[in-house]
């Protein structure tokens, strides 16, 4: 782990997992409460019940280089990110509460920006920002504008979907392109000029978790994530760990635009790691997956659903992927995000 953090222990890779782990984990005491998903279980957020209802929440920090970049803005990124994280726990959001932590002689204009951004993406997902904090920083203390933003929602089949819960058999959907959010990031701080739009992908989704939970039923999804930081790699090696299955897809399934691929290939950076911000992953029963695929296409932020793999017993926690040329290569979890402060 080392001495010292570095950029690398909040990149969503295999260095921050084993600072989770090693570090954080055993230094608190109580991780659970009221029968619901606590600390241990290291999914998108937590949950406590309350009689019948199962409530998800989740908390998330933002400190994103440009704060603002083509396609959003920190404000869109710190709504939806919370929003997307209690989303694919399979629970419909409801409220959002943040704190916005601002560096001396942040310009007004910047910030009414900002929480411009912050309505129009909690509007567009129907949740209400009910509360929050507002910290001021001296100059050269934090870098602009920092945002945390903790989300609260109801389990919408009544417990959450977590990401232990991908069973042999399992279709593996994704629900639009990969390596958007990350791709656009980088090529704008590098001034790179590419043909084709390259913008965020930065959305609230739950328009598309919504339909494909009413297509899937009660129980036929049966894992969920995000692929953020680490992107799709790191996703997929944490639902098949956790799941104890491995999960086998096919490159030319892929959902891969080609001016993310021109990114890519011009920094050597694989677009499985790079980080999404509005797109997906679900392990989903093959007697339904072809219906959720069809649900989540006729949703503003799922047109590009497909099915991508599958999971298998053999070879448990691994990842796989069926190349273009025939052959097969693993896909291993990262160390961090290939492109630093990404959200």
């Amino acid at each position: 782990m080392g001495e010292v953090i570095t950029l690398a222990h909040g990149a969503g890779g295999s260095a921050m997992e084993e600072l989770i782990r090693d570090l954080i984990l055993p230094s608190f005491s109580l991780k659970k409460v009221l029968d619901g998903v606590g600390l241990e279980e290291l999914d998108d957020g937590a949950s406590v019940r309350l009689g019948s209802t199962e409530i998800v929440i989740s908390i998330d920090g933002h400190t994103v280089d440009p704060i603002f970049f083509p396609g959003g803005d920190i404000g869109r990124l710190a709504v939806s990110g919370t929003v997307n994280d209690v989303a694919v726990m399979g629970a419909r959001p409801i409220a959002i509460l943040d704190a916005i932590v601002v560096e001396e002689g942040f310009p007004i204009s910047d910030l009414k920006r900002i929480l411009k951004s912050m309505d129009e993406a909690a509007r567009e997902a129907d949740v209400a920002i009910i509360s929050g904090d507002f910290k001021c920083m001296p100059k050269g203390h934090v870098d602009k504008v920092v945002i945390a933003t903790c989300g609260l929602g109801i389990a919408f089949h009544g417990r959450p979907v977590l990401d232990s819960g991908a069973k042999p058999g399992d279709k593996v959907v994704v629900t639009g392109p990969i390596g958007e959010h990350g791709a656009a990031l980088l090529a704008v701080r590098e001034g790179l000029e590419l043909e084709g739009e390259l913008r965020s992908d930065v959305a609230p989704v739950w328009d598309t978790v919504e339909a494909m939970l009413v297509a899937a039923g009660p129980g036929g999804i049966h894992a969920m994530k995000d692929p953020t930081r680490g992107g799709l790699a790191s996703a997929l090696n944490e639902i098949a760990a956790k799941s104890g299955v491995s999960i086998w897809i096919d490159e030319p399934e892929l959902p891969l635009r080609e001016p993310v691929r021109a990114v890519c290939e011009i920094f050597g950076i694989d677009p499985l790691e790079v980080t999404c911000e509005g797109c997906v992953v679900a392990l989903v029963d093959p007697e339904v997956a072809e219906e959720v695929v069809e649900a989540a296409r006729k949703t503003r932020h799922g047109r590009m659903a497909r099915i991508i793999g599958e999971a298998r017993a053999e070879r448990p926690g691994k990842v796989f992927m069926r190349t273009l040329v025939g052959g097969t290569r693993p896909i291993t979890r990262p160390l961090g995000e290939p492109i630093p402060r990404v959200c």
